[in-house]
């Protein structure tokens, strides 16, 4: 068996990122809102209940260029839980979005924005970029 497909007792495995994809980890809630916004451009999503958090997937080398606070960019030298195909529902690790037609890739750029809206305004924001009095 090869050693980025290791069993858990969950029939859950370990898969490599880096290599297929990289995954994006974001916060439960805050994920769930950025696929609704995605819609039908959003990949594959697993969640993690026991961590309340969802992965995204991307395409290898999102890692190198992601700066999202409040998330997190999983490339190379880490693994991610993929659940079973037929798992779509927890406790535990399990899709929220299977993976389609269309694979499991998310664009970045799309999840990008649809996490900034998502997460919503940041207090203080609008001031941010104003002149000081």
């Amino acid at each position: 068996m090869p050693s980025d497909r290791l069993p858990s007792a969950a029939a859950c495995s370990l898969h490599d990122a880096g290599e297929d994809w990289d995954a994006i980890r974001v916060p439960r809630s805050v994920g769930l809102a950025a696929m609704a916004i995605l819609g039908t451009r959003c990949g594959a999503v697993v969640e993690d209940s026991a961590s309340s958090a969802v992965y995204f997937f991307t395409p290898v080398g999102t890692e190198d260029e992601w700066d999202v606070e409040n998330t997190r960019a999983i490339g190379f030298g880490s693994v991610v839980t993929i659940p079973p195909a037929r798992r779509v529902e927890g406790p535990g690790v399990h899709w929220r979005m299977c993976p389609g037609e269309d694979g499991w890739l998310t664009d970045p750029q799309a999840l990008e924005a649809a996490l900034g809206d998502a997460f919503g305004p940041r207090v203080g924001a609008e001031h941010a970029t104003g002149a000081s009095a």
